[in-house]
């Protein structure tokens, strides 16, 4: 006997079967900022959604992307409407750090993994209810500050100043940086702290050059943070200047100028990517992102256009091992998706090796830095 059922009769037996908002395909929300005072940071984020991967696990990968402005509440309003509205079962961003620290609680509260492409060690250290559904695809400071702590000490400096952004990111700096420096005996006989949106920082610069430290850390991103480097050249300084990774951008030599030579960082391999050896992993997933860039866009990317293209691998790793527990568009999917991502364990991308633990949702070891200078206007490796 054959037996037909109306569409309506069909849609209302599958909506019990289906969970309310269950959908056919995983979408993820991305939040950047591609405006504003941290778009030099935002824009190659942005650019680097259409190379995300599109499929795991046999089901297609939307990504909806919304520009916050660089303003975070600007951001909370886009994360709230992906969560509410779109209904995304993960989050990738925000781009900037204060940002990022605005929307903690509303990834846990909705139970919405967010993988934050940011400086920032805060976002994810030390853990709690809230920072167990965030995940980190930039270097935490750590890593970073234990890099350039050691050449400090290498080369025989005792005394340092440091100067950075009066928000998240400069706050975490200062707090590792000046932990890091007393234990291996270096003096920050001076700080000071400015604005990502200052046209200048001459009285925080005077200061310190008052001071006279052997060397002076800057810690800004984008292109804001060749200003306080600019201002101390043209007023004398002659000691040694220090930047950490979110000053891994072509912008910062374009700004910096001939003050930025002899500049010392760590940051990822992708910035002096033809002198890393062809043994390291990272290395081929690098030139394939940059090629793939670069036929869509017609320039080369920013490392924090890298930092998204890893989230989105992370997410490709972890969705067939959520799948196994849940369809998408379920609390049931985001839970297993954010244990998923916990777990990954040696995930080779262009920053470096991923390996998650409850503790530590960042997972670089030494693998995901370099020590870098410039030399003739250009990123160097160190030697």
């Amino acid at each position: 006997m054959n037996i037909r059922f109306s569409s309506a009769a069909l849609a209302a037996a599958l909506a019990l079967v289906l969970p309310l908002h269950a959908h056919a395909q995983v979408k993820v929300g991305v939040v950047v900022s591609a405006t504003g005072p941290t778009a030099l940071v935002g824009i190659p984020q942005k650019n680097t959604v259409p190379l995300l991967p599109t499929q795991a696990g046999g089901q297609s990968i939307e990504y909806i992307t919304l520009d916050d402005a660089s303003d975070p509440t600007q951001t909370v309003t886009a994360f709230k409407k992906l969560i509410s509205e779109t209904h995304v079962d993960a989050l990738i961003g925000p781009t900037g750090s204060p940002n990022a620290m605005s929307v903690l609680q509303f990834a846990a509260e909705s139970g919405t993994p967010m993988l934050a492409p940011v400086g920032a060690a805060s976002v994810v250290l030390p853990m709690t209810e809230q920072k167990k559904w965030a995940f980190k695809t930039t270097q935490n400071t750590g890593i970073i500050a234990q890099a350039l702590v050691e050449d400090m000490v290498g080369r025989g400096i005792k005394t340092v100043g440091f100067i950075g952004f009066a928000d998240a990111y400069g706050d975490d700096w200062h707090q590792v940086f000046s932990r890091m420096a007393q234990e291996a005996g270096l003096d920050l006989i001076a700080t000071e702290r400015y604005q990502r949106t200052d046209s200048s920082v001459t009285g925080q610069a005077l200061k310190l050059l008052a001071a006279r430290p052997d060397a002076i850390l800057i810690a800004g991103t984008g292109g804001a943070a060749a200003l306080p480097q600019t201002t101390l050249a043209q007023q004398g300084y002659k000691g040694r200047f220090y930047q950490t990774h979110g000053a891994a951008l072509p912008a910062f030599l374009k700004f910096a100028g001939p003050a930025a030579e002899g500049t010392i960082l760590a940051a990822s391999l992708m910035l002096v990517l033809p002198e890393i050896p062809d043994s390291n992993p990272s290395k081929p997933i690098v030139q394939d992102y940059i090629q793939r860039y670069e036929a869509m866009h017609g320039e080369k990317p920013a490392t924090f256009g890298a930092n998204v293209y890893d989230a989105g691998l992370l997410l490709q790793h972890a969705i067939p091992t959520a799948l196994k527990s849940a369809q998408p568009g379920t609390p049931e999917f985001r839970r297993a998706l954010r244990d998923a991502l916990e777990q990954t364990h040696e995930l080779v991308a262009t920053q470096g090796v991923y390996s998650m633990t409850p503790e530590d949702h960042s997972g670089f070891d030494q693998r995901g830095r370099e020590l870098i200078t410039v030399k003739n206007g250009a990123w160097t490796l160190l030697r």
